[in-house]
């Protein structure tokens, strides 16, 4: 395959910010960080349909899902328009799509409205996520991905911890603010991307742009990382669905797992920034499978928790493997993704967590209800040294494919770009 400089991505600067980052992947970091730090619907929506719109708890959990499944075709669509259309467009279509929509739920006047706007904004709400990962992959080489991929976890992690602090305030004013508040901050974040982030999609001669279910379906490394992925979002979700009945199951108040879970997000922020040098100095993918076990193992030592200290003991556990997880996987998905499908690829890996949202919960109440907490426990522990297992299987084939494309297909810098 020929790749030439992208016809419609214009030179920019790879060094000019802070921690060897290029200035376009500053401005992206802060447009997400923005968008977070207003992502003030996501945890009151049930609330708004239940208490603002009067629907039954049933119709409300159903609009979720929809909501759910609007986030599989988003992550798809998105991969596919960051390939086809080009990285910055597609990200100025998640953001405002998204303002669109949240604008549009927040004032629906009856419920077939309601249904329409919550897929809509599903669909658009994630939208901006593989071409933001693209674009990492397309400015920044391999030895630097990681530390790239794990400031944008950290700002998302940073946004949404305030976001639901302030989330908590702003609803005492109505839940039409959050809505506007959510709308307006996607707005800003596509000011923010049209103003500083160029398209940076490399081009491919004519005619030679591959189909991603072709390539995909070929592509047993990637399959088996996406088996792998999905099984680690299928524990993960545990932690907001069959963590919190657990907790209640041992006399524990709804009130006492908000501050247990609260403990994931502080973690994060206070620690990742000081893990990123280690992460990015070792092998990722023998990281990702040992972090992948930490965290099966994290919600496996639930089987010895019956306090709100023992449970927050296991938080912190698995959120350090969260950290590694997610700092490394999605570099791992840049680094075996073929230049002209890198947004389909990073669109895959999206799918791969929304498949476990959807999945986990399921699999993780039957458990729960029909074999008992301890053996959903001791599952998820299994299921960790399943996930190590597997990542090491695959390393080697990782390592091979991401040697033999480093480099592909980065945009040309120029020191004036920029400016």
């Amino acid at each position: 395959m020929s790749i030439t400089a992208s016809s419609d991505a214009r030179p920019v600067r790879r060094f000019g910010g802070p921690a060897g980052l290029p200035s376009a992947f500053w401005a992206l970091w802060s447009g997400q960080l923005i968008n977070r730090l207003g992502g003030f619907v996501q945890p009151f929506l049930v609330l708004y349909l239940t208490q603002a719109q009067q629907v039954s708890a049933t119709t409300a959990g159903a609009v979720a899902a929809a909501v759910g499944a609007g986030n599989i075709v988003s992550h798809l669509l998105g991969g596919w328009m960051s390939d086809h259309v080009g990285r910055r467009t597609t990200l100025l279509v998640g953001f405002l799509g998204t303002a669109a929509a949240m604008a549009a739920l927040g004032t629906a006047p009856n419920l077939a409205f309601i249904w329409a706007s919550a897929f809509a904004v599903g669909v658009t709400s994630e939208i901006f996520r593989p071409a933001a990962e693209a674009v990492v992959a397309d400015l920044i080489g391999p030895e630097t991905r990681v530390r790239a991929y794990g400031l944008l976890f950290w700002a998302v992690n940073l946004g949404f911890s305030i976001s639901t602090v302030a989330a908590g305030f702003a609803v005492r004013f109505g839940f039409g603010l959050l809505f506007w508040v959510d709308a307006g901050t996607c707005l800003i974040a596509a000011l923010i991307i049209w103003r500083a982030v160029p398209e940076t999609r490399p081009a491919v001669a004519e005619g030679s742009r591959r189909s991603l279910v072709a390539v995909a379906v070929r592509d047993r490394a990637l399959l088996g990382l996406v088996a792998l992925s999905t099984m680690y979002a299928v524990v993960y979700f545990q932690s907001y669905t069959t963590l919190p009945l657990a907790m209640g199951a041992d006399g524990l108040a709804a009130s006492t797992y908000g501050l247990v879970i609260a403990v994931n997000g502080v973690v994060v922020v206070v620690l990742q920034p000081f893990l990123l040098r280690f992460l990015e100095r070792h092998d990722r993918s023998v990281l990702t499978g040992l972090s992948m076990l930490v965290v099966g193992l994290g919600f496996g030592a639930a089987v010895l928790a019956d306090s709100a200290l023992g449970y927050a003991g296991t938080v912190v556990v698995w959120t350090l493997g969260e950290i590694g997880y997610t700092t490394l996987i999605i570099a791992i998905f840049a680094d075996l993704a073929p230049v002209d499908l890198r947004g389909g690829y990073m669109g895959i890996a999206g799918v791969t967590f929304a498949l476990g949202a959807t999945v986990g919960p399921l699999a993780g109440t039957a458990v729960l209800e029909h074999a008992g907490a301890n053996t959903l426990w001791v599952g998820c522990a299994a299921l960790g040294v399943v996930m190590l297992v597997g990542q090491l299987m695959l390393a080697p084939t990782l390592r091979a494919r991401a040697a033999d494309l480093a480099g592909e297909g980065q945009v040309v810098t120029d020191p004036a770009a920029g400016r």
